[in-house]
C-alpha cells in the first residue's frame, strides 16, 4: 500500500488528501476561513452556482474537492493497475481526475447542503455596493481605466473593488472619495463625493 501512495503517478491525488487534512486539522484549532483576510466577492455564474457555491462555505467546497479528487484518482489508479499492471502516467490521471471530480463535488455539495444548518450571515451581494461611499487607495480612475477602491458595506465589511469616473472628464486619485453609482460588470461607476485629502493643501 505504501509503495502505492508514494508511486510518482499518485503524487498528485496523495498532496490533495494531506491538504484536506491540513484544513480540517486548521479549522479543528479554531484558525480557517475567519482568520482570512478581505471578503472576496465573486461574480454571479451559473457554473459557479451547480459546482455548489453558495451551498457550503467556501472552505468546505475546497475540502470536498479535494476529497473527491484525491479518492477519485487514487481508485482510478488501482483499478487500471488491477486490469493492466501499470498506472496511468500523471499527465493522463490528474487532468482526468480533476474532470470526473467536479460533477461529484457538485453533487457532494448538494447533498451537504441539505443536511449542514447554515449560520447567520451578514455578506450581501456586490451589487448592494451601489449608492455607498468609497475610496480610491491605489492608481488613478480614469474612464475605461479603473483603479482599485475600498468600500465598507451596511455592516462595516471591507470590499475591495475597481471604479472608474462616471463623468469621461473626470479623474480620482489615490486618497479621493468618490460614491458608487452603478455597476458594469466588475467595475463601478462612481462621481466624486466632493472630499478628497488634499482639497485643503490645494486651495491654501
Amino acid at each position: 500500500m505504501l509503495g502505492f501512495l508514494g508511486a510518482s503517478e499518485n503524487l498528485a491525488f496523495v498532496i490533495a488528501l494531506v491538504i484536506m487534512v491540513m484544513i480540517g486539522v486548521v479549522e479543528a484549532i479554531g484558525l480557517g476561513s475567519s482568520a482570512l483576510g478581505h471578503d472576496v466577492d465573486l461574480a454571479e455564474s451559473d457554473w459557479l452556482s451547480w459546482l455548489g457555491f453558495g451551498r457550503l462555505p467556501l472552505l468546505m467546497l475546497l475540502v470536498v474537492f479535494l476529497a473527491s479528487f484525491g479518492m477519485i484518482g487514487l481508485t482510478g489508479q488501482q483499478t487500471f493497475l488491477t486490469l493492466t499492471g501499470a498506472m496511468l502516467p500523471g499527465t493522463l490521471a490528474v487532468p482526468a481526475s480533476a474532470f470526473a471530480s467536479l460533477p461529484a463535488t457538485a453533487l457532494l455539495a448538494r447533498l451537504l447542503g441539505r443536511v449542514i444548518p447554515r449560520d447567520e450571515t451578514t455578506a450581501i451581494g456586490v451589487e448592494q455596493l451601489v449608492g455607498l461611499h468609497a475610496e480610491i487607495i491605489v492608481g488613478l480612475a480614469r474612464q475605461g481605466s479603473p483603479a482599485k477602491a475600498r468600500v465598507k458595506d451596511f455592516h462595516g465589511q471591507t470590499h475591495y473593488v475597481m471604479a472608474e469616473p462616471d463623468d469621461p472628464t473626470t479623474s480620482f486619485g489615490e486618497g479621493d472619495e468618490i460614491l458608487l453609482v452603478r455597476r458594469h460588470g466588475h467595475i463601478f461607476r462612481a462621481i466624486s463625493s466632493g472630499r478628497s485629502p488634499f482639497s485643503n493643501w490645494i486651495q491654501s
